[in-house]
């Protein structure tokens, strides 16, 4: 009880400037929240159509492989099915590999959609808690430059612990935003990878059996 106090309190304390803060936080928490989701049923769903659609493009079944991807939402769904469809008619390597280029500028901005919105909030954050602190500092000094001259210090020093609840909170709210926004980065980067990894994997694997086709 006494920390809710503490924290209701600070909050209080911190003025006006402490709400719009609240603001930022909620709306980078609810796109922090939303990615990670989103990012982590892509990976998922990805991995398993790779392990599911595989053996269909080493037996050459590609009318099957095409099948289950456009079943799915996966991301490498939307690489492979370039791919997939390019080979069909295909037979130069880098015919098929500007399709799946062509399919990973699409895939990629939806991956990173809204993800670097969490750098601007936590940007904002620090900037409204010092402006809010700026603004206490004002009105603490204001305050004071009629107050008596003995009770002048005990008043500023007050004033000013009060002032800088905002940049404190401002902090508070802007370290956790910037971690998860790397955070998310990273797994961008990593799906990302993984799909560039997959399309190679898909070229190596469709030439390998032309081969050992025409080996044969």
């Amino acid at each position: 009880m006494q920390i809710y106090s503490s924290v209701v309190n600070f909050f209080q304390d911190g003025g006006v400037f402490m709400y719009p803060i609240v603001v930022v936080f909620a709306f980078g928490a609810t796109i922090a929240v939303e990615r990670w989701i989103y990012l982590t049923r892509a990976t998922i769903s990805s991995k398993s159509l790779w392990k599911q659609i595989t053996p269909y493009i080493k037996a050459r079944k590609f009318d099957e492989a095409v099948t289950i991807a456009s079943k799915s939402k996966a991301a490498v769904a939307t690489v492979l099915s370039y791919g997939l469809k390019r080979s069909a008619v295909a037979r130069r390597r880098d015919d098929i590999e500007k399709a799946m280029e062509e399919s990973l500028m699409e895939v990629m901005p939806r991956l990173e959609k809204r993800t670097h919105y969490l750098a601007t909030f936590a940007n904002m954050a620090t900037l409204l808690g010092l402006l809010g602190t700026i603004i206490g500092l004002i009105n603490a000094f204001t305050a004071v430059s009629g107050a008596n001259p003995a009770d002048k210090a005990d008043l500023l020093s007050a004033s000013i612990s009060v002032a800088m609840n905002t940049t404190a909170f401002g902090l508070m709210v802007a370290i956790p935003l910037l971690l998860v926004h790397t955070l998310l980065q990273t797994k961008t980067t990593e799906l990302e990878d993984s799909l560039e990894m997959a399309s190679v994997k898909f070229l190596n694997t469709v030439f390998e059996s032309r081969n050992d086709e025409q080996a044969a």
